[in-house]
């Protein structure tokens, strides 16, 4: 069995997106969609917010919601970690919405049996994680934050293997970002990025 934890910190992780909150919000939460939609074709899924709106998209998806206890992305998934058992777990960013079913499928395939397996974004932060179990996780992310998953896998005595995946390294954190990848992310972006074309131009 699998489960994807995705941590959704909602409009306020995207400051840098647009100048308007109501269309941070609104492309915050069409790629959560995408990233839900392929998450829920590979393992239970549940997103880990305060986000009222991201708990709403999480339960249309049939997602579970676990409440973010604050303290930034790692504690939110810790607090999803607590609860699971045996099984491999993946730890899916809200924020890559061209990710496929087999995109996840590719990382779990390289999981190892004791570790994990990371991709790492192009700045060297941390897009997505596969664990062998739980205790492999540590609360490391921001700038960096690929080396440290990886150092601390090491430190435990633990495999770390990185996987290139472009769809998950591959993150939003600008229109730019939308705009170079909009032939590639998933129906929801690119209804959402359209639409705000359409304005633009209109």
């Amino acid at each position: 069995m699998t489960t994807v934890v995705i941590p959704f910190v909602g409009v306020e992780g995207k400051t840098r997106l647009h100048a308007s909150s109501r269309v941070r919000r609104e492309f915050s939460l069409a790629m959560l969609g995408d990233v839900l939609a392929a998450a829920r074709r590979v393992g239970d899924v549940r997103v880990v917010t305060a986000d009222p709106d991201g708990a709403a998209v999480a339960n249309e998806a049939e997602a579970v919601v676990l409440d973010d206890p604050g303290g930034g992305q790692g504690v939110a998934v810790q607090a999803a970690l607590r609860s699971l058992g045996l099984g491999t777990i993946l730890i899916v960013n809200a924020d890559v919405p061209c990710v496929t079913p087999d995109d996840l499928r590719t990382l779990l395939a390289a999981t190892p049996p004791s570790g994990h397996a990371l991709v790492e974004a192009h700045d060297g932060t941390t897009n997505a994680l596969s664990l062998s179990a739980p205790d492999a996780f540590a609360p490391v992310y921001g700038p960096g934050s690929a080396a440290r998953f990886r150092a601390h896998a090491e430190g435990l005595g633990l495999a770390s293997v990185s996987v290139a995946v472009p769809n998950l390294a591959d993150d939003v954190d600008t229109l730019e970002d939308l705009q170079r990848l909009q032939l590639r992310v998933g129906p929801r972006s690119q209804a959402c990025l359209s639409s705000l074309l359409a304005v633009a131009c209109g």
